[in-house]
């Protein structure tokens, strides 16, 4: 087992008798289902719904004091709260940075969950393990109890990209990512089934019409690393951009409809002068180029 302090990573908590009515009228995910021991992937969007900051939401027992605490991005926390606090009008919930004394801490290749900090499963993908949040001088007897090998960030990086999972800020950009194209439809970041919330209109939209043409894929490559933030391009004409790469693999997002003109021309997709392949993750329900379409 392997276990990581991840540095890029906040936390804001959201507390009073408000909160779950507050923030279940604001994120993609379902509030009613987030309980202690059981946390929901979601996002705040903008009107018009591209992703403003994706999280993982979970609760604190309340015997620990209660409360909801959002698993952000570090450079987005004070954004965040910036965001939910413009929402807060009459709402009775307090909306707090907690990045200076929290962290995140992630556990993997046969992960088990720490008793040490608040600690919950990945709802993205149970390959990713288990994450807790947790004081920072307190992460190395956190892998002590588990057992677990301290590793760097990069470890987990590589992990996460094997996976085939998009991460904020270096696979998308936030503020002009639907969640489609970021696959939080298929990582278990959207409830389509619950009432309104910001951007929800744009979302459905795209479901029901299935038009996400752009989405955050797999890619291989044999040579060196291409740079991230390069175009994807097949022949003249460019597919996309790429993301963070590790090892052989990485992430790209890339207009599957394109990706589908290439292989039919059996043109090779190229990053800063490196072929690459785009490859379909093992969890991916959508259409893939050159499959046939889901009945």
């Amino acid at each position: 087992m392997k276990a990581a302090l991840l540095p890029d990573r906040g936390v804001v908590k959201v507390s009073g008798e408000d909160a779950r009515r507050f923030l279940n009228g604001l994120i993609t995910n379902d509030m009613a289902k987030v309980k202690p021991g059981h946390c929901c992937f979601a996002a705040l969007l903008t009107p018009q719904g591209k992703i403003v900051c994706d999280f993982i939401v979970s609760e604190a027992p309340a015997e620990d004091g209660g409360g909801f605490f959002f698993d952000c991005p570090r450079a987005l926390a004070a954004t965040l709260v910036e965001k939910l606090t413009f929402y807060k009008l009459r709402a009775k919930v307090t909306i707090e940075d907690r990045s200076a004394d929290l962290g995140v801490m992630a556990f993997w290749d046969g992960a088990a969950m720490s008793d040490d900090g608040l600690s919950y499963a990945d709802p993205r993908l149970a390959a990713l393990g288990t994450r807790s949040i947790i004081p920072p001088d307190l992460v190395a007897e956190a892998a002590a109890n588990l057992g677990a090998a301290l590793a760097g960030h990069e470890a987990y990086n590589a992990h996460r990209i094997v996976l085939g999972v998009p991460k904020g800020g270096e696979d998308f950009p936030y503020f002009d990512t639907f969640p489609h194209e970021a696959d939080m439809d298929q990582l278990a970041g959207v409830d389509f089934d619950k009432g309104c919330y910001v951007g929800q209109e744009v979302v459905s939209r795209v479901e029901h019409r299935a038009s996400a043409r752009s989405r955050v894929v797999p890619i291989l490559y044999d040579e060196f690393s291409p740079m991230p933030g390069l175009p994807v391009t097949a022949g003249e004409r460019e597919i996309g951009t790429l993301g963070s790469t590790a090892n052989g693999r990485g992430l790209a997002t890339l207009r599957l409809d394109r990706v589908a003109d290439a292989i039919a021309a059996r043109t090779p997709l190229m990053a800063g002068g490196v072929v690459i392949r785009a490859v379909k993750p093992p969890w991916a329900k959508f259409d893939w180029p050159g499959e046939k379409a889901a009945s």
